[in-house]
């Protein structure tokens, strides 16, 4: 089983930058992906990016050049680093563990979910 917890969300101008953590309680298997996921005020939860075991990423398309995953050298904290902020990247922001082999950004894979950190991004 894993535990997550998201922090380092708020709120920020346009332009600006935040950098979101997701700290992880393992009691078993390490798992393969690691991933984040926004879900705007009634809109799908979209998968953001990813990281894999073997520190591949991928990231989606609206948000490539701007967000970057990554993860501390003991893959217990995972982060999420978020520059020239849009109004229209106002969501709430989720980790989330899956134990799949292929690493996507499909929110059907992942199993574990954090309660997520709030971002808004004002005009």
């Amino acid at each position: 089983q894993v535990q997550l917890a998201e922090s380092g969300g708020g709120s920020v101008q346009a332009g600006g930058s935040l950098r979101l953590s997701c700290t992880t309680s393992l009691y078993g298997i390490r798992p393969y992906c690691m991933g984040w996921f926004r879900q705007a005020p009634g809109k799908e939860r979209e998968g953001v990016a990813s990281i894999g075991d073997d520190g591949a990423t991928t990231h989606a398309d609206s948000v490539k050049g701007r967000f970057a995953i990554s993860q501390d050298n003991a893959k217990t904290t995972l982060y999420l680093e978020i520059n020239s902020l849009k109004p229209e990247d106002t969501a709430m922001y989720y980790c989330a563990a899956s134990y799949w082999r292929l690493c996507t950004i499909e929110k059907t894979a992942f199993r574990y979910w954090g309660q997520g950190t709030q971002v808004i991004v004002s005009s």
